[in-house]
């Protein structure tokens, strides 16, 4: 996985942990009736929304960068092991120099 996927992913956990903790929090502050509880629940909802639609929008894609991910390296086994060998390389001779 490389660093870009494991952004990726820390961003997606972040986000459903965002949004699991609103969820809850709407659920805790349901039974708040002022007017100014009530816009804020509104804006939070819909936050929430946007924020579940951001999250579905990100997996598609990072399902989809894996997939093509995985057809480029069977389509090019050899030249991906090769690619993969020499970025080895390249890292392994980076950290022996430090």
């Amino acid at each position: 996985m490389n660093t870009t996927e494991l952004n990726a992913e820390r961003l997606m956990s972040e986000l459903r942990r965002i949004v699991a903790n609103s969820e809850d929090l709407l659920q805790a502050t349901k039974d708040n009736v002022g007017d100014q509880a009530h816009e804020v629940r509104e804006r939070l909802a819909q936050t929430l929304e946007s924020a579940k639609r951001t999250c579905r929008h990100l997996e598609a894609r990072a399902l989809e960068s894996a997939k093509v991910a995985d057809q480029t390296i069977r389509d090019h086994p050899y030249q991906s092991i090769g690619v993969a060998f020499g970025i080895g390389l390249l890292i392994g001779v980076l950290v022996a120099k430090k």
